[in-house]
Protein backbone atom coordinates (compact mmCIF):
# COMPACT_ATOMS: atom_id res chain seq x y z
CA UNK A 1 0.00 0.00 0.00
CA UNK A 2 2.77 2.42 0.89
CA UNK A 3 4.46 1.72 -2.44
CA UNK A 4 1.19 2.55 -4.22
CA UNK A 5 0.79 5.79 -2.27
CA UNK A 6 4.36 6.76 -3.10
CA UNK A 7 3.83 6.03 -6.81
CA UNK A 8 0.61 8.06 -6.89
CA UNK A 9 2.34 10.97 -5.18
CA UNK A 10 5.15 10.83 -7.73
CA UNK A 11 2.67 10.64 -10.62
CA UNK A 12 0.79 13.67 -9.29
CA UNK A 13 3.87 15.85 -8.87
CA UNK A 14 3.78 17.00 -12.56
CA UNK A 15 0.03 17.60 -12.20
CA UNK A 16 0.55 19.79 -9.16
CA UNK A 17 3.42 21.67 -10.81
CA UNK A 18 1.19 22.31 -13.80
CA UNK A 19 -1.66 23.54 -11.60
CA UNK A 20 0.63 25.97 -9.80
CA UNK A 21 2.05 27.19 -13.11
CA UNK A 22 -1.43 27.73 -14.54
CA UNK A 23 -2.70 29.49 -11.40
CA UNK A 24 0.30 31.82 -11.21
CA UNK A 25 -0.02 32.67 -14.91
CA UNK A 26 -3.78 33.25 -14.59
CA UNK A 27 -3.32 35.55 -11.61
CA UNK A 28 -0.90 37.66 -13.65
CA UNK A 29 -3.10 38.12 -16.74
CA UNK A 30 -4.09 41.46 -15.24
CA UNK A 31 -1.11 42.97 -13.47
CA UNK A 32 -1.84 42.37 -9.75
CA UNK A 33 0.18 45.40 -8.69
CA UNK A 34 -1.75 47.88 -10.84
CA UNK A 35 -4.97 46.17 -9.79
CA UNK A 36 -4.08 46.65 -6.13
CA UNK A 37 -2.59 50.14 -6.31
CA UNK A 38 -5.27 51.52 -8.58
CA UNK A 39 -5.12 53.61 -11.74
CA UNK A 40 -3.92 56.72 -9.92
CA UNK A 41 -0.65 55.13 -8.77
CA UNK A 42 2.59 56.45 -10.25
CA UNK A 43 5.24 54.38 -12.01
CA UNK A 44 7.61 55.03 -9.12
CA UNK A 45 5.09 53.60 -6.65
CA UNK A 46 4.62 50.63 -8.97
CA UNK A 47 8.37 49.94 -9.18
CA UNK A 48 8.82 50.20 -5.41
CA UNK A 49 5.92 47.87 -4.70
CA UNK A 50 7.05 45.36 -7.34
CA UNK A 51 10.54 45.23 -5.86
CA UNK A 52 9.24 44.89 -2.30
CA UNK A 53 6.88 42.04 -3.25
CA UNK A 54 9.30 40.24 -5.56
CA UNK A 55 7.09 40.65 -8.62
CA UNK A 56 9.85 42.48 -10.49
CA UNK A 57 11.66 39.16 -10.99
CA UNK A 58 11.23 37.04 -14.15
CA UNK A 59 8.14 34.81 -14.09
CA UNK A 60 10.07 31.53 -13.91
CA UNK A 61 12.08 32.85 -10.98
CA UNK A 62 8.84 33.75 -9.19
CA UNK A 63 7.47 30.29 -10.03
CA UNK A 64 10.38 28.38 -8.54
CA UNK A 65 10.56 30.67 -5.50
CA UNK A 66 6.89 30.05 -4.80
CA UNK A 67 7.30 26.29 -5.28
CA UNK A 68 10.13 26.38 -2.77
CA UNK A 69 7.88 28.13 -0.28
CA UNK A 70 5.09 25.59 -0.85
CA UNK A 71 7.38 22.58 -0.40
CA UNK A 72 8.77 24.04 2.84
CA UNK A 73 5.32 25.27 3.92
CA UNK A 74 6.99 28.62 4.36
CA UNK A 75 4.27 31.20 3.79
CA UNK A 76 6.11 34.02 5.49
CA UNK A 77 5.25 36.56 2.80
CA UNK A 78 3.16 39.39 4.18
CA UNK A 79 -0.40 40.14 3.21
CA UNK A 80 -0.93 43.18 1.02
CA UNK A 81 -4.20 44.06 2.70
CA UNK A 82 -2.86 43.61 6.24
CA UNK A 83 0.81 44.63 6.22
CA UNK A 84 2.90 43.00 8.93
CA UNK A 85 0.76 39.84 9.05
CA UNK A 86 2.18 36.75 7.36
CA UNK A 87 0.00 34.71 5.02
CA UNK A 88 0.85 31.51 6.89
CA UNK A 89 -0.37 33.01 10.15
CA UNK A 90 -3.63 34.05 8.51
CA UNK A 91 -4.17 30.55 7.13
CA UNK A 92 -3.45 28.85 10.45
CA UNK A 93 -5.83 31.19 12.24
CA UNK A 94 -8.61 30.48 9.71
CA UNK A 95 -8.37 26.67 9.65
CA UNK A 96 -9.78 26.03 13.15
CA UNK A 97 -12.99 28.10 12.68
CA UNK A 98 -13.63 26.34 9.38
CA UNK A 99 -13.09 22.88 10.86
CA UNK A 100 -15.33 23.76 13.83
CA UNK A 101 -18.17 24.10 11.30
CA UNK A 102 -17.41 21.60 8.57
CA UNK A 103 -16.36 18.47 10.50
CA UNK A 104 -19.51 18.26 12.68
CA UNK A 105 -21.69 19.18 9.69
CA UNK A 106 -20.16 16.46 7.50
CA UNK A 107 -20.36 13.83 10.24
CA UNK A 108 -23.98 14.54 11.15
CA UNK A 109 -25.10 14.88 7.54
CA UNK A 110 -23.41 11.67 6.39
CA UNK A 111 -24.75 9.62 9.30
CA UNK A 112 -28.33 10.86 8.92
CA UNK A 113 -28.33 10.66 5.13
CA UNK A 114 -27.01 7.09 5.08
CA UNK A 115 -29.59 5.98 7.66
CA UNK A 116 -32.44 7.72 5.84
CA UNK A 117 -31.24 6.30 2.52
CA UNK A 118 -31.23 2.77 3.96
CA UNK A 119 -34.70 3.15 5.45
CA UNK A 120 -36.08 4.72 2.30
CA UNK A 121 -34.68 1.94 0.12
CA UNK A 122 -36.01 -0.74 2.48
CA UNK A 123 -39.54 0.77 2.36
CA UNK A 124 -39.28 1.65 -1.34
CA UNK A 125 -42.60 2.68 -2.84
CA UNK A 126 -44.40 2.83 0.51
CA UNK A 127 -45.56 5.90 2.39
CA UNK A 128 -42.38 6.01 4.49
CA UNK A 129 -40.22 6.18 1.37
CA UNK A 130 -42.46 8.80 -0.25
CA UNK A 131 -42.43 10.96 2.88
CA UNK A 132 -38.64 10.84 3.18
CA UNK A 133 -38.16 11.63 -0.50
CA UNK A 134 -40.61 14.55 -0.22
CA UNK A 135 -38.69 15.99 2.74
CA UNK A 136 -35.39 15.55 0.88
CA UNK A 137 -36.68 17.32 -2.22
CA UNK A 138 -38.13 20.08 -0.07
CA UNK A 139 -34.76 20.61 1.57
CA UNK A 140 -33.05 20.82 -1.82
CA UNK A 141 -35.60 23.19 -3.32
CA UNK A 142 -35.01 26.10 -0.96
CA UNK A 143 -31.97 28.32 -1.40
CA UNK A 144 -29.12 28.05 1.08
CA UNK A 145 -29.34 31.79 1.65
CA UNK A 146 -33.03 31.52 2.61
CA UNK A 147 -32.18 28.93 5.26
CA UNK A 148 -29.46 31.22 6.62
CA UNK A 149 -31.82 34.20 6.89
CA UNK A 150 -34.62 32.14 8.46
CA UNK A 151 -32.16 30.47 10.82
CA UNK A 152 -30.71 33.76 12.00
CA UNK A 153 -34.15 35.28 12.50
CA UNK A 154 -36.06 32.42 14.13
CA UNK A 155 -33.15 30.50 15.61
CA UNK A 156 -31.40 33.48 17.20
CA UNK A 157 -33.25 36.81 17.04
CA UNK A 158 -36.85 35.62 17.50
CA UNK A 159 -36.03 33.20 20.31
CA UNK A 160 -34.17 35.90 22.20
CA UNK A 161 -36.68 38.72 21.64
CA UNK A 162 -39.92 36.82 22.18
CA UNK A 163 -39.01 33.87 24.40
CA UNK A 164 -35.94 35.22 26.17
CA UNK A 165 -33.89 32.19 25.04
CA UNK A 166 -30.38 33.23 24.05
CA UNK A 167 -29.40 29.85 22.57
CA UNK A 168 -27.51 30.89 19.46
CA UNK A 169 -25.57 33.92 18.27
CA UNK A 170 -26.82 35.74 15.19
CA UNK A 171 -23.21 36.18 14.11
CA UNK A 172 -19.73 36.35 15.53
CA UNK A 173 -16.97 34.10 16.82
CA UNK A 174 -15.27 33.94 20.25
CA UNK A 175 -12.00 35.82 20.32
CA UNK A 176 -10.63 33.81 23.23
CA UNK A 177 -10.82 30.44 21.50
CA UNK A 178 -13.44 27.71 21.45
CA UNK A 179 -14.83 25.83 24.41
CA UNK A 180 -17.79 23.47 24.29
CA UNK A 181 -20.14 26.22 25.46
CA UNK A 182 -18.87 28.87 23.04
CA UNK A 183 -18.81 26.34 20.18
CA UNK A 184 -22.48 25.52 20.78
CA UNK A 185 -23.42 29.21 21.03
CA UNK A 186 -21.57 30.44 17.95
CA UNK A 187 -21.30 27.39 15.68
CA UNK A 188 -24.26 25.08 16.32
CA UNK A 189 -26.82 27.17 14.41
CA UNK A 190 -24.77 27.38 11.18
CA UNK A 191 -24.00 23.66 11.52
CA UNK A 192 -27.72 22.84 11.76
CA UNK A 193 -28.41 24.99 8.70
CA UNK A 194 -25.65 23.24 6.78
CA UNK A 195 -27.02 19.83 7.77
CA UNK A 196 -30.56 20.75 6.67
CA UNK A 197 -29.35 21.93 3.26
CA UNK A 198 -26.93 19.07 2.58
CA UNK A 199 -29.23 16.37 3.93
CA UNK A 200 -31.60 16.66 0.99
CA UNK A 201 -28.87 16.18 -1.62
CA UNK A 202 -27.14 13.36 0.26
CA UNK A 203 -30.38 11.55 1.07
CA UNK A 204 -31.41 11.35 -2.58
CA UNK A 205 -27.93 10.14 -3.55
CA UNK A 206 -27.71 7.48 -0.86
CA UNK A 207 -31.28 6.35 -1.52
CA UNK A 208 -30.42 5.78 -5.20
CA UNK A 209 -27.34 3.81 -4.16
CA UNK A 210 -29.27 1.69 -1.67
CA UNK A 211 -32.13 1.04 -4.10
CA UNK A 212 -29.61 -0.21 -6.64
CA UNK A 213 -27.99 -2.45 -4.03
CA UNK A 214 -31.38 -3.79 -2.89
CA UNK A 215 -31.87 -5.32 -6.35
CA UNK A 216 -28.64 -7.31 -6.19
CA UNK A 217 -28.67 -11.10 -6.03
CA UNK A 218 -26.99 -11.23 -2.63
CA UNK A 219 -29.91 -9.30 -1.08
CA UNK A 220 -32.39 -11.78 -2.60
CA UNK A 221 -30.30 -14.65 -1.23
CA UNK A 222 -30.15 -13.08 2.22
CA UNK A 223 -33.91 -12.65 2.28
CA UNK A 224 -34.43 -16.22 1.11
CA UNK A 225 -32.24 -17.43 3.97
CA UNK A 226 -34.46 -15.57 6.43
CA UNK A 227 -32.10 -12.74 7.35
CA UNK A 228 -33.77 -9.99 9.35
CA UNK A 229 -34.42 -6.52 7.96
CA UNK A 230 -31.81 -4.74 10.10
CA UNK A 231 -29.18 -7.34 9.21
CA UNK A 232 -29.89 -6.93 5.50
CA UNK A 233 -29.69 -3.15 5.82
CA UNK A 234 -26.71 -2.62 8.08
CA UNK A 235 -24.63 -5.72 7.35
CA UNK A 236 -25.17 -6.80 3.76
CA UNK A 237 -26.39 -3.68 1.96
CA UNK A 238 -24.33 -1.06 3.79
CA UNK A 239 -21.10 -3.04 3.51
CA UNK A 240 -21.44 -3.47 -0.25
CA UNK A 241 -22.44 0.17 -0.78
CA UNK A 242 -19.27 1.56 0.80
CA UNK A 243 -17.59 2.46 -2.51
CA UNK A 244 -20.15 5.14 -3.54
CA UNK A 245 -20.44 6.26 0.09
CA UNK A 246 -16.68 6.78 0.30
CA UNK A 247 -16.73 8.59 -3.04
CA UNK A 248 -19.44 10.96 -1.85
CA UNK A 249 -17.71 11.74 1.43
CA UNK A 250 -14.25 12.13 -0.07
CA UNK A 251 -15.55 14.57 -2.69
CA UNK A 252 -16.57 16.92 0.12
CA UNK A 253 -13.41 16.33 2.19
CA UNK A 254 -11.31 19.18 0.71
CA UNK A 255 -14.11 21.58 1.58
CA UNK A 256 -13.58 20.77 5.26
CA UNK A 257 -10.52 22.99 5.07
CA UNK A 258 -11.83 25.52 2.57
CA UNK A 259 -14.93 26.04 4.70
CA UNK A 260 -18.41 27.21 3.80
CA UNK A 261 -18.25 30.64 2.19
CA UNK A 262 -21.89 31.61 2.72
CA UNK A 263 -22.06 30.46 6.34
CA UNK A 264 -18.79 32.12 7.26
CA UNK A 265 -19.70 35.38 5.54
CA UNK A 266 -23.22 35.72 6.96
CA UNK A 267 -22.33 34.45 10.44
CA UNK A 268 -19.09 36.46 10.50
CA UNK A 269 -16.95 33.41 11.25
CA UNK A 270 -13.26 33.98 10.40
CA UNK A 271 -12.75 30.73 8.48
CA UNK A 272 -10.93 29.91 5.28
CA UNK A 273 -13.87 30.63 2.99
CA UNK A 274 -14.43 34.08 4.46
CA UNK A 275 -10.72 34.83 4.44
CA UNK A 276 -10.49 33.96 0.73
CA UNK A 277 -13.47 36.13 -0.20
CA UNK A 278 -12.04 39.06 1.77
CA UNK A 279 -8.69 38.56 0.05
CA UNK A 280 -10.34 38.56 -3.38
CA UNK A 281 -12.30 41.72 -2.59
CA UNK A 282 -9.16 43.42 -1.26
CA UNK A 283 -7.05 42.17 -4.22
CA UNK A 284 -4.70 40.58 -1.70
CA UNK A 285 -2.52 38.73 -4.21
CA UNK A 286 -0.21 36.73 -1.84
CA UNK A 287 -3.17 35.33 0.10
CA UNK A 288 -5.05 34.29 -3.05
CA UNK A 289 -1.96 32.61 -4.49
CA UNK A 290 -1.21 30.69 -1.29
CA UNK A 291 -4.84 29.57 -0.86
CA UNK A 292 -5.06 28.19 -4.40
CA UNK A 293 -1.86 26.20 -3.91
CA UNK A 294 -3.22 24.68 -0.70
CA UNK A 295 -6.58 23.85 -2.26
CA UNK A 296 -4.91 22.11 -5.21
CA UNK A 297 -2.80 19.98 -2.87
CA UNK A 298 -5.88 19.04 -0.85
CA UNK A 299 -7.71 17.75 -3.92
CA UNK A 300 -4.74 15.65 -5.04
CA UNK A 301 -4.25 14.11 -1.58
CA UNK A 302 -7.98 13.42 -1.36
CA UNK A 303 -7.96 11.51 -4.66
CA UNK A 304 -5.09 9.32 -3.46
CA UNK A 305 -6.76 8.72 -0.10
CA UNK A 306 -9.99 7.75 -1.87
CA UNK A 307 -8.27 4.95 -3.79
CA UNK A 308 -6.66 3.69 -0.59
CA UNK A 309 -10.01 3.59 1.20
CA UNK A 310 -11.51 1.68 -1.73
CA UNK A 311 -8.98 -1.09 -1.17
CA UNK A 312 -9.51 -1.11 2.58
CA UNK A 313 -13.31 -1.41 2.46
CA UNK A 314 -13.66 -3.53 -0.66
CA UNK A 315 -11.34 -6.57 -1.00
CA UNK A 316 -12.16 -6.75 -4.71
CA UNK A 317 -10.15 -3.55 -5.25
CA UNK A 318 -6.43 -3.99 -5.54
CA UNK A 319 -3.84 -1.24 -5.40
CA UNK A 320 -1.74 -2.01 -8.45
Amino acid sequence: MWAYIFRRLVYNVPVYLGIILFVMAALRVNDPIWTYLGKHATQEQYDQFAKASGLDKPFLRQYFDFLSDVVRLDFTVESWDQPGIQVGKMIRAAIVPSLALTIPALGITSFLAICVGLISAYFRGRWMDQLLVFIAVLGMSVSFLVYIILGQYFGAFWLKQHLGMDLFAISGYPSGGLTMATWAYYCLLPILISVIVALGYDTRYYRAVMVEESNRDYITTARAKGASGPKILFVHMLKNAMIPIITRIMITLPFLITGSILLEMYFNIPGMGRRLILAINAKDFPVIQAFTAIFAALFIVTNILTDVLYAIFDPRVRLQ
